[in-house]
C-alpha cells in the first residue's frame, strides 16, 4: 500500500461492484479513506471488508440516490465519516438500460435520470463548494462511450451520460479556479455485473474498437485514480476515453 492519498477521503458511489468497486479498492490501496456507497449492504460491507484485509480504511453508506434529497445525506453522511471533509467524489453509480425507445416506460426514463444525472448534480452541488473553500479537491465522473455517438437502443443511456460530459465542462468551469478539478472517464464495453446479462452483444460491441476485447473494471479504475490524484493536476474538464480505443474508429 501506498501513502500517496493519505488524510484524504474519496466518495465513490456504486462501489458495491464493477467499476466503483474496483475504483474503490485502487484508491483505498493508495491510503484514502473510502467510502463506499451503493444499494446493497451485503456487497458493501464485502468490498468494505476487502480494503480493510488489504490495510485499507473503509466505510459503507447505504444510498438509493432517487433524488435530491438522498444524495445530499450521502454527502452529509461522508463528511461526517471523513472527519469533516471529502476530497475525492467519484460518480460511478449509473443505470445502463438497453433496448427499444417504444419500449420504454416513464419509470424507466425518470429511473434513469434520477442516477445518472440528478445524484451527481447533488452530490457536487453538496461538496464542491467545501472542497473550494479548502483551495483542493477532484471529482471525477464516469460516462459512457455511447454518449459521444448514436447507438440502437442505447439512446437513453447515451442522453443521461451526454449531460452528465456537459455537467463536467460546467462544473470544471465553475470549481477549477478554485482548486478543484473536474474530469469523467469514458468507458467502453467492460465486463462487469452489470453487463453480465449483454452475453456475446458485449464481445460484439467491442470488437469494432482496437484492442478488440471488453475491459476489465480496473482498468477503467486506474484511469479514474489517474484524473483523481495529483498525477493530473493540470489536467480540468477532459473526458478520458477508456474504451480500448472505440473513439478512434
Amino acid at each position: 500500500m501506498t501513502t500517496e492519498l493519505s488524510g484524504t477521503t474519496a466518495l465513490i458511489t456504486g462501489a458495491t461492484s464493477g467499476i466503483g468497486r474496483a475504483t474503490a479498492l485502487a484508491l483505498a490501496a493508495r491510503g484514502a479513506h473510502v467510502v463506499v456507497s451503493g444499494r446493497d449492504a451485503g456487497r458493501g460491507d464485502q468490498t468494505v471488508d476487502a480494503i480493510r484485509a488489504a490495510g485499507g480504511t473503509a466505510d459503507f453508506v447505504r444510498a438509493d440516490l432517487t433524488d435530491a434529497a438522498s444524495a445530499r445525506e450521502l454527502a452529509s453522511r461522508s463528511t461526517e465519516l471523513g472527519g469533516g471533509h471529502v476530497d475525492i467524489l467519484v460518480n460511478s453509480a449509473g443505470i445502463f438500460p438497453f433496448g427499444p425507445t417504444a419500449d420504454t416506460t416513464q419509470a424507466d426514463v425518470d429511473a434513469v435520470l434520477a442516477v445518472n444525472v440528478t445524484a451527481p448534480y447533488f452530490l457536487v452541488g453538496a461538496l464542491a463548494p467545501d472542497m473550494a473553500a479548502r483551495g483542493h479537491g477532484a471529482i471525477v465522473n464516469v460516462t459512457t462511450m455511447v454518449a459521444e455517438f448514436g447507438a440502437a437502443g442505447m439512446g437513453l443511456c447515451g442522453a443521461s451520460k451526454a449531460a452528465l460530459v456537459l455537467l463536467t465542462k460546467s462544473w470544471a468551469a465553475e470549481y477549477g479556479p478554485a482548486g478543484v478539478r473536474v474530469n469523467a472517464v469514458s468507458p467502453g464495453p467492460t465486463r462487469t455485473e452489470g453487463t453480465a446479462g449483454m452475453g456475446a452483444a458485449l464481445d460484439q460491441l467491442a470488437a469494432a474498437g482496437p484492442a478488440g476485447r471488453p475491459g476489465q473494471p480496473e482498468e477503467i479504475a486506474e484511469a479514474i485514480v489517474f484524473l483523481a490524484t495529483d498525477a493530473a493536476s493540470f489536467v480540468h474538464g477532459a473526458i478520458l476515453p477508456a474504451d480500448g480505443g472505440r473513439i478512434a474508429v
